[in-house]
């Protein structure tokens, strides 16, 4: 995957004037929609694609923005660090995604 020259905050207002509004946190194992508490389960989440960035001036600031859709038709975003900075049991998370719930345009095979 190439690294994205935009920041994080680009990418999530475009999402969010495309109707990836929703807020999720990661929380005891699960996805939570900051607004209905619901907690999502791997299987339940469909990445549509992600952006990967790196810091300018600090190359251990990672992170990876993923564009969500729920089970139940919610449309949001999160964000993730990676690199030494992750969080072990949300990057596990996001590994337990069913392969067939990324998008063919999500670059599955450039996470994993």
């Amino acid at each position: 995957m190439k690294k994205e020259q935009k920041h994080e905050t680009d990418y999530i207002e475009k999402y969010q004037n495309e109707g990836y509004s929703a807020n999720y946190l990661f929380e005891d194992g699960c996805l939570i929609d900051s607004d209905t508490k619901y907690a999502y389960k791997p299987d339940e989440i469909f990445i549509v694609a992600h952006h990967r960035y790196e810091g300018m001036s600090d190359p251990d600031d990672m992170s990876i923005l993923y564009v969500i859709e729920t089970k139940d038709q919610k449309k949001g975003t999160h964000l993730i660090g990676y690199g030494p900075t992750a969080d072990l049991d949300e990057a596990e998370f996001f590994k337990d995604i069913p392969k067939k719930n990324y998008s063919k345009n999500a670059d599955i095979n450039e996470l994993t």
